[in-house]
């Protein structure tokens, strides 16, 4: 499921900026590589899901026996499966699942079995895929391939995530900005609901701290205010569908997370970060008024509302406004710029602009400018911002501070 890869990915790059653990962010990449290898349209949106069976037997295609892999590596094949924890009884219905199990400085010794191994597996007959394009999965996707993109130092993940972004914005979004739910083979169709624009519009802003191209900043805000326009209930939060969707005998409101996030508590989040590239109040109070109305449920069943509970967090902690101003090929705004991306810092948003005097399109970086000519970053909280800083140490103990 496409869902189910980009929530992994980010979860496992998250890991890897609090711990340093080059294990997850092994993973982050093999999702993200398998993704592009298997689930991405040349067009550029992200199909929904690949079977888990072939030739009418689950897992045919991606299981092993000892003998298939003996087949393949020969007297490497001994060493391989002990790393792989490939045995004779296996780990799914007598066939075996690979599962790394040794240590990772191994990893670099195996590299020439994994190829082999794919290259034989190739030949198999491939699962089935559902190749439909889906507004929100996309926008969960696009927000991991952004994250790592930036996190990993990674420009093919980049490359990706703007080409979805356009694809999903041209190909899904109709003249008058609203989202189209659903495209495969050229045709796009059904009307968008809350989940499609909640998620795209986090997607968005992922991608815009992760290029600064201030289109996707702009085409964020734009959805935000569509949203606010067509589904905002009257007792506060959203519904699911448009205020000129098909007629319901209900209009539905989905609050609890399952597989992926409700569309409320995602709208929620995005909202929250809104407000901190635009100091626009509205988002605030509407985030906050949604957030209080789903205390109890968060206190009472916090498994089932973790995407709220994420908002509630982001919320309580009172998130810094970042804004970087100077040439972004300059060291000295690298410099800086390498400080806020380091680690693992989720209470944030960050915007980048240069210094060429002419007005932004993110309200963050108006009347932000140099220090004697060199680069600076403005740190806000709210309507509290401190003076600029220039040093990068300086920045570094500055983020670091409660």
């Amino acid at each position: 499921m496409l869902y189910d890869n980009s929530q992994l990915a980010r979860v496992y790059l998250h890991a890897w900026q609090v711990t340093g653990n080059e294990f997850f962010r092994t993973v982050t990449e093999e999702i993200l590589d398998y993704v592009m290898r298997e689930m991405l349209d040349p067009q550029g949106g992200f199909y929904s899901t690949q079977d888990a069976d072939s030739e009418g037997e689950e897992g045919k295609f991606f299981v092993w026996t000892p003998d298939e892999i003996r087949e393949v590596l020969g007297e490497e094949g001994d060493a391989f499966m002990a790393a792989y924890g490939v045995t004779r009884h296996g780990n799914f219905e007598a066939k075996n699942i690979l599962e790394f199990v040794g240590d990772m400085d191994q990893r670099p010794a195996l590299a020439e079995g994994r190829r082999k191994l794919f290259e034989a597996r190739e030949k198999r007959v491939h699962p089935g895929r559902d190749e439909k394009v889906l507004t929100s999965w996309n926008g969960l996707m696009l927000a991991a391939f952004a994250g790592a993109g930036r996190a990993l130092d990674r420009d093919d993940y980049r490359i990706v995530a703007q080409h979805n972004a356009d694809f999903l914005l041209h190909k899904l979004r109709r003249e008058n900005g609203r989202l189209l739910r659903t495209w495969k083979d050229g045709e796009a169709k059904l009307n968008g609901y809350l989940e499609d624009y909640s998620y795209l519009i986090d997607g968005l802003l992922e991608l815009y701290q992760t290029t600064f191209d201030p289109r996707w900043f702009v085409a964020a805000r734009e959805l935000a205010e569509t949203m606010l326009e067509h589904f905002q209930a009257p007792d506060g939060g959203f519904l699911d569908t448009s205020d000129d969707h098909e007629t319901l005998i209900t209009r539905p409101r989905d609050l609890q997370d399952n597989a992926t996030p409700s569309g409320n508590a995602m709208a929620v989040t995005a909202l929250l970060k809104l407000a901190g590239f635009t100091n626009d109040m509205r988002y605030v109070e509407l985030a906050h008024q949604a957030l209080v109305q789903m205390q109890p449920m968060m206190s009472q069943y916090p498994l089932g509302f973790g995407q709220w509970l994420q908002a509630l967090s982001y919320a309580l902690s009172k998130p810094r406004e970042i804004a970087i101003v100077g040439d972004p090929h300059a060291a000295d705004t690298q410099a800086l710029l390498s400080v806020v991306r380091s680690g693992y810092r989720p209470f944030q948003v960050l915007a980048l602009g240069a210094p060429d005097g002419q007005p932004s399109a993110v309200p963050l970086l108006q009347d932000r400018g140099l220090v004697n000519g060199h680069a600076a970053a403005h740190v806000c909280r709210g309507l509290a911002c401190q003076s600029p800083v220039v040093e990068s140490e300086m920045l570094r103990t500055r983020l670091n501070s409660r």
